[in-house]
């Protein structure tokens, strides 16, 4: 926490009444931020959740095509297509409260060639769409999980500067200008103290 360096006086006051006011607006900022980060957040998880059940409901899919197909013709059947292309991952971005986050992202799987021998059963034929599947499937859970971390790691730095202004800054603040204005009040008291004795004192003398 900032040493608090405060002017003697009025201007100290001053100075501590507009900090006080900047710490409160900015700590009520703060807490809407907090709101829609929480919210946001929320609907990321659970579509996170969503998209990480689809995923594994497409990997099974496939690795039970892929068992039956072997089981079939055995594992020799595997070497039978020819390497492909790499699959293309593209993201599309958004921001939630200035936070940069995926919003989706689309895998295109290279389609088979066409002169390349054909899966050596029907299994196997189906396994190889519910990789594709599969695939795709992982990048949009990949994409969900991202937008979900970006955002909570700005809710929990958000909420630890709430935290701060309203637990430490501003009690400072608070008990620094309660002082403040103490002594003020008391130098006041003092000088009225010494006018009034001052003017009595002169009366007597007239």
């Amino acid at each position: 926490m900032a040493e608090l360096r405060v002017p003697p006086g009025r201007a100290g006051r001053l100075k501590l009444r507009r900090g006080l006011e900047v710490a409160r607006r900015g700590a009520d900022l703060l807490d809407r931020k907090l709101r829609v980060l929480h919210t946001r957040h929320e609907e990321l998880l659970r579509a996170e959740h969503v998209a990480r059940n689809t995923w594994h409901t497409r990997l099974a899919e496939a690795e039970s095509w892929q068992r039956r197909g072997l089981l079939l013709t055995g594992e020799e059947s595997l070497g039978t297509t020819a390497p492909r292309s790499p699959a293309e991952l593209e993201v599309t971005w958004t921001s939630t409260m200035g936070v940069r986050h995926p919003r989706t992202a689309s895998c295109a799987v290279p389609e088979p060639d066409p002169d390349e021998p054909a899966p050596a059963n029907t299994a196997l034929f189906h396994a190889e769409g519910a990789y594709a599947s599969a695939v795709r499937a992982a990048a949009e859970c990949a994409a969900a999980g991202a937008a979900a971390r970006a955002v909570g790691d700005e809710l929990l730095s958000t909420r630890r500067r709430v935290r701060a202004l309203r637990r430490h800054w501003i009690p400072r603040l608070e008990t620094a200008l309660a002082r403040v204005e103490a002594g003020l009040e008391q130098n006041e008291h003092e000088d009225a103290v010494r006018r009034k004795w001052v003017a009595d004192f002169s009366a007597r003398d007239s």
